[in-house]
């Protein structure tokens, strides 16, 4: 058994109700990342033949959770019961956020978020040893085509995620430091990239990783254009300033989420389709576009 493998083991001792089969679950996870993806997107060869036996297991994984849902935290999920966006969601976060999540020096233990991460399940942020840090290959990306590129802008953050992806995955990551990191979020955001945290049960309830996604290849993006709601609001909305707008619509082909039009001569803001990412802001070039607070939704994910 791998060092990282036992100090998951180690660490998935301590989280109450993390049970065998959460283990086994988060081995394979994070031992074949691209391959769990890449089945449960349908972008994996393999995705016919295994992906409805592996989707039912999943379904029977999913109605033996050991948490119960609850409707004032995620619409559309029974009381009692959990589905899969519940387990394994995303939070938007505008590119300062995310810098500066990968920026922390010292251990952070945020528990509970329910205003910030509204699931019944995975709601914790905990960072150990915040300094180490991979850069993993994307398993969204891994099976496409014509993947955007480059592949390796998964950070995966903390122990013990970042050596267990290390050890298990040599070939599809390497080790980077903090100031490497905020320049993989800042040439993402740059392509129009969007930054999510990422909260999975099966990594032991809580964040593990900054996802940096396009949303060609992305499975959570596409899942949440489907309807399933994998996706949680940075808790910002764009703001147009209608005197500044140019009406160049350089803002409407840059919306990784759809949500600008371009309405005669002025850019008009979807505001229900908005997640607050900020992509099309730092786009505009009249500055026209800003982020501001939206207290209607979720509450943003900040490192204080």
């Amino acid at each position: 058994m791998m060092p990282s493998t036992r100090a998951f083991l180690r660490e998935a001792a301590t989280v109450p109700g993390f049970g065998f089969l959460d283990f086994v679950h988060g081995y394979v996870y994070g031992r074949w990342p691209s391959l769990y993806v890449g089945i449960a997107t349908g972008c994996h060869p393999l995705s016919r033949t295994l992906g409805p036996p592996a989707r039912w297991l999943l379904d029977q994984y999913e109605r033996a959770a050991r948490h119960l849902g609850d409707d004032s935290l995620v619409g559309g999920s029974p009381a009692g019961k959990t589905g899969f966006a519940d387990v394994y969601h995303g939070k938007v976060m505008p590119l300062e956020s995310a810098s500066r999540l990968v920026s922390v020096r010292q251990e952070v233990l945020l528990t509970g978020l329910e205003s910030v991460v509204p699931y019944p399940v995975a709601r914790d942020l905990i960072l150990r040893e915040p300094d180490r840090i991979v850069a993993l290959e994307c398993p969204c990306r891994a099976y496409r085509a014509n993947p955007c590129k480059p592949l390796d802008v998964c950070l995966v953050i903390g122990e013990p995620f970042a050596s267990f992806a290390r050890e298990h995955n040599p070939r599809k990551s390497r080790w980077i430091n903090q100031e490497e990191a905020a320049s993989i979020l800042k040439a993402e955001h740059e392509r129009g990239h969007v930054h999510h945290a990422f909260f999975k049960d099966a990594m032991l309830d809580r964040f593990y990783a900054i996802c940096n996604c396009c949303s060609c290849c992305c499975g959570a993006m596409g899942a949440y254009r489907d309807g399933s709601p994998m996706l949680a609001s940075s808790g910002y909305v764009c703001r147009i300033d209608a005197d500044l707008c140019a009406g160049c619509g350089t803002c409407v082909g840059t919306c990784p989420f759809r949500a600008v039009i371009l309405n005669g001569d002025a850019a008009v803001i979807d505001q229900q389709s908005c997640m607050g990412c900020g992509v099309c802001a730092s786009v505009c070039p009249t500055g026209a576009l800003t982020l501001v607070r939206d207290f209607s939704r979720s509450d943003p994910l900040e490192i204080p």
